[in-house]
Order: structure tokens, then C-alpha cells, then sequence
């Protein structure tokens, strides 16, 4: 069957047709994984993975992740559930980040799937950090490059606290967490330099004052989240699949669907220690 590719911005993102996830042959999963790079966020439409498939799929990236705080599925413990209920007044990922930055190795990439969306909105959004270095103001630039930032989980007590749909796995060391990495890392296999610092775990650039580092960091937040031109929005159906490359793409779920009920299963994959 012959692949299709069909653009979401000029920034990253696409839809691919013709690829069946099932297949986890070496030569489909280098064509995912060719588009993986260079789109940076992908997603196929009608994929009913199971779980034991989409863990199969996930593991030929490399080797997978359990969430720190948050309870795997029962028979597979990599799997999150992903799980706005309809009574909850909160939404897991309602900020812009990058998931588990705060680790010593962080997610590489990730592979989400819907299972239920709400009959309206629930979009997720994607931006690109390496086009939000390309377009920061030189000075700035030269005041950020050979910095590094604080990444720290502590926020992760809020999830368990505001998500109850979302099972802790009684794990309350919330200080173990927590990772200094360049605020400019350089992408391993492209070479291409990206912002990397996030709203949801990073509080500190270490070499600044507090608040000069406050002060710049909500410049890069608000540079990332309203820069809409490095920016792509998937619109969510049953059995969609997204991939995306976490060490150079953020991304925001949209809450505007209250009170309605999503679901999704998540795996990541491990990455490496970031560089400049």
C-alpha cells in the first residue's frame, strides 16, 4: 500500500495513510520512524491497537518507560491511562511541557492512542522547539545557550492529587526527581539545536538570580505557547495514534470540552541524556 502524507502546518505535524501499526516489521518501522523525524508529530487514523500491540510497536524505539507516579495498566505497566472523567474539573497536560523532563534520560518520544473523545474539542496541540530557537531574538539567544535549567517533578503531586481517574502508584518521594539539563540541547540524530525548557517541570535556570531567571523563563513560556506559526493542533477520532518526538516538541491538551469524558493509552520510550 502506498504511503500518504498529508501536512498539518508548515511547522511539523502530519497525517500519515497506508501504514498499518500492526506491522512491526524493520521496514515499516523505519518509514514511521523516517517520518517521526521529519515531521515530528504523526499521527494514522483507525489503528485499534491492543494493548499488547501498541507495546510491541513502542518497544521498536527502543526500551519503554513506567510512570513515576502514575499506575500502568494492570498486565502492562509501561501503558498510562490517559483519563479526563466526567465529573473532574481538571485535565491532565493542560499546560505546555514536555512529559518527564525531569528525568536523568528523558522520553524520547511518545505514542499516544485515543480510545474515547468528546463530541467536541479535546484537540491536542503541538510546537516546535527547535523552529522556537530559530526564531528567539539573538541577544537572548546568546544569554541562554550555555545555560542550564532545573527540571523537577514536584508538580507531580498535583496530578495525583486533582486526576482521580488517573491511579497513583502510591509513590510520594516527590524530591527523587529532578535533573539539571541545557536550556539549548542539540537533537542526536539531526544535529539541529531546540529550546528545552518547559513550563511544566522547569523553575530555575541555575546560573541566574531568581528573578532574573523568573523573568526570562515566562519570556520563552509565552514565546512557545503563543509563537502560533511553530505550532500544529491534532484533532482527535477513536483509534487515532500520535507520535511525537518529545525531545524537540511540546505540547498543550486543550480543556474546552467539560464536562465530557477522554481516554487514552500512552506509552514512552526512553531517551537519552541531553546535550548541547
Amino acid at each position: 500500500m502506498q504511503t500518504e502524507t498529508k501536512l498539518l502546518s508548515g511547522a511539523l505535524g502530519a497525517e500519515i495513510k497506508g501504514i498499518d501499526l500492526t506491522d512491526i516489521s524493520d521496514e515499516n518501522f523505519k518509514k514511521i520512524n523516517d517520518l517521526l523525524l521529519e515531521h515530528k508529530v504523526i499521527f494514522f487514523r483507525d489503528q485499534p491497537l491492543t494493548a499488547e500491540q501498541h507495546i510491541a510497536l513502542a518497544e521498536k524505539f527502543g526500551p519503554l518507560e513506567t510512570h513515576a507516579y502514575v499506575k500502568g495498566l494492570e498486565n502492562y505497566p509501561e501503558i498510562v491511562r490517559i483519563i479526563k472523567a466526567e465529573d473532574e474539573k481538571n485535565q491532565w497536560g493542560e499546560n505546555w511541557h514536555s512529559d518527564v523532563s525531569y528525568n536523568f534520560k528523558p522520553t524520547k518520544a511518545v505514542i499516544l492512542k485515543s480510545l474515547k473523545i468528546p463530541p467536541v474539542g479535546g484537540d491536542t496541540c503541538f510546537s516546535n522547539m527547535e523552529l522556537a530557537w530559530e526564531t528567539l531574538d539573538e541577544k537572548i539567544k546568546e544569554k541562554i545557550k550555555d545555560k542550564r535549567a532545573i527540571h523537577s517533578s514536584l508538580g507531580a503531586e498535583f496530578f495525583l492529587e486533582n486526576y482521580k481517574k488517573m491511579e497513583g502508584n502510591k509513590k510520594k518521594n516527590y524530591d527523587e526527581y529532578s535533573s539539571e539539563h541545557p536550556v539549548v540541547r542539540t537533537h542526536p540524530i539531526s544535529g539541529k539545536e531546540a529550546l528545552y525548557v518547559n513550563d511544566g517541570f522547569v523553575g530555575k535556570i541555575v546560573e541566574l538570580s531568581d528573578s532574573e531567571s523568573k523573568a526570562l523563563l515566562k519570556m520563552l513560556y509565552d514565546h512557545v505557547a503563543y509563537s502560533v506559526n511553530i505550532q500544529c493542533r491534532v484533532r482527535w477520532e477513536p483509534n487515532t495514534v500520535v507520535f511525537w518526538d518529545n525531545r524537540i516538541v511540546q505540547h498543550h491538551a486543550a480543556f474546552d470540552y467539560s464536562p465530557s469524558v477522554r481516554k487514552g493509552y500512552r506509552a514512552t520510550i526512553q531517551g537519552e541524556v541531553p546535550t548541547l
